[in-house]
């Protein structure tokens, strides 16, 4: 077993971000800017939303943050978002979900400036990863996606895991993940097949990818039986059991295999904020 180690490819790319951000104040003569928006106490993402912070301050975007009260209303939660879509300081703009039940987030998130649109789920940047052809479109498009699928892609690349011409499958189709990281793969020219809970003999389907992004947030569900000899496996499933994070992969069970492969925690979790980090040096070039 190989491990993938998402904490020091978090870390190089995000050296490489800060020069970036160096560089672009120089000619812009200002800094990058990211407002956040939390609606609500919840403790998990007051965690995120602190550490979203802190990677700003770590590559030198200028955080602007905005803490609304749980009872707000989505009239409110909209009037912020277009001030901050007129605010020329703030380039792009992250709302924390999940938000209270009784709000819309879909609705919010369509209140979104396309181009602000850090965490790449506006209806518009979904729509454009579907009509690209390539992954050269992408960069040079600076298309704004999904932040957990773009890291997926960075972990490959950075590991020279090849994608070109591979069976990949991905075991997931949400809007946040499965979707749009089957997406990033075709443009990465592999041969995907996605399955999910419908799926007949999955187990079969999966022993046949060379790329096996598992992301149906369903603890150790897949084991050694899953995964061919050889195979790269990123585990984007993040579960608790026992007070313990784990993974969709039961590690235990492949730990002993020739496979590449992403650890929970300490895999896809630190790319997915360094992918907003990313997107909004993205947004601020644009």
């Amino acid at each position: 077993m190989r491990i993938i180690n998402g904490k020091e490819i978090s870390e190089k790319i995000r050296q490489e971000l800060k020069l970036q951000v160096e560089e672009l104040t120089k000619k812009k003569g200002r800094v990058p800017g990211l407002a956040t928006i939390l609606v609500g106490e919840d403790p998990a993402s007051k965690v995120y939303i602190g550490s979203k912070i802190k990677a700003c301050a770590q590559i030198g975007v200028k955080s602007f943050h905005n803490n609304m009260p749980a009872g707000s209303t989505q009239e409110e939660i909209i009037n912020l978002i277009n001030k901050l879509n007129e605010d020329k300081n703030i380039d792009g703009i992250l709302l924390q979900l999940p938000l209270p039940e009784r709000l819309n987030p879909d609705k919010c998130i369509a209140a979104i400036s396309p181009a602000k649109d850090v965490d790449g789920l506006h209806p518009y940047n979904a729509g454009m990863l579907t009509l690209v052809k390539s992954w050269q479109a992408i960069v040079e498009q600076k298309l704004l996606v999904s932040c957990t699928p773009m890291g997926v892609i960075y972990l490959l690349k950075y590991s020279n895991i090849d994608i070109k011409g591979k069976n990949a499958v991905v075991i997931g189709r949400s809007n946040l993940v499965g979707k749009p990281v089957s997406m990033l793969m075709l443009a990465n020219n592999a041969t995907v097949t996605m399955a999910h809970s419908a799926t007949k003999d999955l187990q079969n389907i999966t022993k046949q990818a060379d790329i096996l992004i598992c992301a149906i947030g369903k603890a150790n569900m897949i084991n050694k039986d899953f995964i061919k000899d050889g195979a790269a496996v990123i585990d984007v499933g993040i579960n608790r059991v026992d007070g313990k994070l784990c993974g969709d992969v039961d590690f235990e069970s492949v730990k002993n295999m020739n496979i590449d492969i992403t650890p929970v925690p300490g895999g896809v979790g630190p790319m997915t904020i360094t992918m907003l980090m990313h997107n909004t040096v993205l947004a601020f070039q644009k």
